[in-house]
């Protein structure tokens, strides 16, 4: 089942449109010609080994912000029902395209167009036994809202599965400023904009791989980056960091209190080491 809301839909192409937004579906949309058998097990590693399960046989799980669906998809392969939303409708056509390539006409997999920030939506949906969104709730311009709202998804005992990226003080919010200049700019300054911002680092990384005799370091980051990137190129995912606007950061203290505030035990915690990742956070409800 795929439904669109239109409402939604013009919202996004509207903030896309007035450079509020970046077009998170167009670039996903790409990952659809790159995706392989071991990209997709390697996400079902992921979620097994995060979640602490072998499956997720007879399990509702809910994909907040589901993007490429490629994590959808790993939860269906595990056997659980699953049900998709995103904000962007690009998104959406990614993730139907993908039901419709492993798990056509499947009833136990729907796909639909819808905001976390809608509450009543949220409501509408009732509640499931793993609720999943990786690297989403920061890009909706009300990050703790959005977050709240996530929570009301999980039922007790329940698990809730949410990457936020890290608050780094000055150096996110000089992050968020060029990124709202990324998605101002006119399309055909966008990639060497992606360039130049991400220079830098790339050549600190180059010349420490370089000064420690390890020039293989910086090529296998190129050429073997999807392995741990959730599926994107290392290009793509350039462009995904630079252009990456609404843009917010949270500490890990401040996300664990404000789940424990909301009757939510911390189960695991994967953190990007104080640098400009995503904490990746598994709460159990009590």
């Amino acid at each position: 089942m795929v439904r669109v809301e239109n409402t939604f839909m013009s919202r996004a192409s509207q903030e896309i449109a007035q450079g509020k937004r970046f077009q998170f579906g167009e670039n996903w949309s790409r990952f659809l010609t790159v995706l392989t058998d071991e990209r997709i097990t390697h996400a079902e590693r992921s979620l097994v080994e995060m979640l602490g399960v072998d499956r997720l046989e007879g399990k509702r799980f809910a994909d907040v912000g589901s993007g490429s669906g490629l994590f959808s998809l790993a939860a269906r392969n595990l056997g659980a029902r699953v049900y998709s939303f995103d904000y962007d409708h690009q998104a959406v056509a990614c993730t139907a395209e993908l039901k419709r390539r492993y798990f056509a006409n499947d009833p136990q997999w729907e796909v639909h167009h819808g905001s976390v920030l809608d509450l009543d939506y949220l409501t509408s949906l009732g509640t499931f036994e793993v609720v999943y969104s990786w690297g989403v709730l920061h890009h909706t311009g009300a990050m703790w809202q959005a977050l709240a709202n996530t929570a009301t998804l999980c039922r007790p005992a329940g698990q809730l599965f949410v990457a936020i990226y890290n608050d780094q003080g000055a150096r996110s919010l000089r992050w968020r400023r060029i990124k709202r200049l990324y998605n101002q700019l006119p399309r055909f300054l966008r990639a060497p904009y992606v360039i130049m911002a991400l220079a830098p680092s790339e050549l600190r990384f180059a010349l420490s791989s370089l000064v420690k005799l390890q020039p293989g370091r910086y090529v296998r980051d190129w050429t073997r980056y999807q392995e741990s990137s959730r599926g994107m190129s290392r290009w793509r995912n350039m462009v995904d960091w630079v252009g990456g606007y609404p843009f917010e950061v949270a500490t890990p203290e401040d996300v664990l209190d404000f789940f424990r505030g909301r009757g939510f035990e911390l189960t695991k915690l994967k953190t990007c080491g104080g640098g400009w990742g995503c904490n990746e956070f598994v709460f159990a409800r009590r």
